[in-house]
């Protein structure tokens, strides 16, 4: 059937905008698939490692912290000791601990008593100390291996074993022949940093 000169014009003009219309369709999929790929591709590179982006610039003190060599970090990483000074006794037979002291510069032998709350000299080692105790002084009362016995409450300028020494100690002198031993108690070895008894030794930390 022979179309007329109009009909024939129509449709090629409708074939024309089939064509347009379907490769409009298909460059708006590539261009959504394209924007597709660039979205995942950016979302990727944002939450790389930065090893990962050779392009990423680091900062100045990154390139610091980079350059420092491996042994600073090792001495800022190293325990610091504590550079007191330390004293170790061995336990006698029977399990104590017995030292020469130096009380306000004398020396006097104690032993060394954790369950004293302070230091005990007898009335004989105070007097070898310079220390005189009158009969009024004796105000206070302790239980002791002797009985019960008057004791006088006085401060020590120094209580010192080896090359460790404590200033201003409660001390307390007993009465003449009450005391046997002059005790190293706990008004002298709680001011230390550490107290620590172990397999027949006694450390002392200044």
């Amino acid at each position: 059937m022979a179309l007329s000169a109009s009909a024939t014009n129509a449709l090629k003009l409708a074939t024309v905008w089939v064509g347009l219309a379907g490769f409009g369709a298909i460059t708006v999929m590539n261009l959504d698939l394209v924007r597709d790929v660039l979205g995942i591709n950016l979302e990727a590179s944002d939450f790389a490692p930065r090893e990962d982006r050779p392009d990423q610039p680091q900062s100045d003190t990154d390139d610091e912290a980079g350059d420092k060599p491996a042994a600073d970090s090792e001495e800022a990483a190293a325990p610091r000791t504590s550079g007191g000074r330390t004293v170790q006794l061995r336990a006698g037979a029977h399990g104590h601990f017995h030292s020469n002291i130096r009380v306000n510069g004398r020396t006097v032998e104690a032993m060394v008593d954790t369950g004293a709350s302070i230091v005990a000299l007898t009335f004989e080692d105070a007097a070898s100390a310079g220390i005189h105790v009158r009969d009024p002084e004796f105000t206070h009362r302790v239980s002791t291996a002797n009985g019960v016995a008057r004791v006088a409450m006085i401060t020590l300028d120094s209580v010192a074993i080896d090359d460790i020494m404590v200033r201003n100690v409660r001390a307390a002198v007993a009465e003449r022949g009450k005391l046997t031993k002059t005790l190293l108690g706990m008004s002298f070895l709680g001011q230390l940093s550490r107290t620590e008894m172990s397999r027949g030794m006694l450390v002392l930390e200044e």
